[in-house]
């Protein structure tokens, strides 16, 4: 049986994780599945065929010590989900930048890098809104992200976070608490479901963590194709990628977020997920050259 490790963190209290149903279908396809925090020490990468870049839900704490650790993946010869490229390209929110050059519509975007120097009534006016949403732009999980109006007490807080950190900034999006953000879900580059998530009452995180509410939706074709451009201007086709979508006023799609390293992938959501996934890492794996992917099977 082949070998392949779920990277994860050392303890998930406190968050959703639903990866346990893909080992199933992974099993039938001769694949056994282990679960490895990123942070422990001594791993012998090169026992696994594959790693698999999973709940590493903390990464964004020590970025560059989890960029060694896939590092030490790479050079072991062991196959590593997602590339370790588009990981690099990834961590940073810039690569929405990059996204849009290629014509994908985004939220609004101010983009600084220590917002003590910036008045908060200067990012309302470029952004032509009364209430932003601030966030860094190397995190997860909502961390550190701000819902702020003019005035609010919370720019304090603010410039205490992001002193000397760089930060992005957008206009609070409606459509968020009455309509949800939708993510839509990619193995393999094949579009696989689609769920819609809205927050909990009073807030504006769509996480679950943080009470977001979550159920399986049909994406219309005008999401569906939205999120087909995204996938189609990556120049390498990820094993998964979640790309995330709000509504702005006048019904365009735009992009929250392009997922590609540690998304929720929620597999619970739909029956056929977990085995279109293993159907996706085995095929990858099939198809590397002779002599690829760590220890022969």
């Amino acid at each position: 049986m082949r070998r392949c490790a779920f990277l994860t963190m050392d303890s998930l209290e406190g968050f959703v994780s639903d990866d346990e149903l893909v080992y199933p279908p992974l099993a039938a396809r001769g694949w056994g599945v282990e679960a490895v925090p990123w942070r422990r020490p001594g791993v012998d990468w090169g026992r696994f065929e594959a790693v698999v870049i999973r709940t590493t839900w903390d990464y964004q704490n020590a970025p560059e010590a989890f960029l060694s650790i896939l590092d030490q993946v790479q050079v072991s010869g062991t196959h590593l989900e997602n590339a370790l490229d588009l990981v690099r390209w990834n961590m940073n929110k810039r690569y929405l930048r990059d996204l849009e050059r290629g014509g994908i519509a985004l939220v609004p975007t101010v983009w600084g890098s220590d917002i003590g120097t910036m008045d908060e009534s200067e990012i309302l006016r470029r952004l032509g809104t009364d209430e932003v949403v601030l966030k860094p732009e190397v995190g997860a999980n909502a961390d550190h992200t701000y819902r702020l109006g003019r005035s609010s007490p919370g720019w304090r807080q603010a410039a205490v976070a992001f002193e000397r950190r760089a930060y992005l900034a957008q206009p609070f999006i409606a459509s968020i608490v009455t309509e949800g953000e939708y993510s839509l879900v990619y193995f393999g580059g094949e579009f696989s479901h689609a769920i819609v998530k809205t927050p909990r009452a009073h807030d504006f995180r769509v996480q679950e963590e943080h009470g977001g509410i979550i159920r399986p939706v049909d994406p219309s074709p005008e999401l569906v194709e939205a999120g087909r451009r995204v996938l189609a201007a990556l120049a390498h086709v990820p094993l998964y990628a979640r790309a995330d979508f709000v509504r702005l006023e006048g019904g365009v799609h735009a992009l929250m977020e392009l997922e590609l390293i540690e998304p929720s992938l929620y597999f619970r959501m739909d029956q056929g997920a977990p085995e279109r996934f293993a159907r996706a890492l085995d095929e990858r794996f099939q198809s590397l050259p002779t002599g690829a992917g760590g220890v022969a099977p």
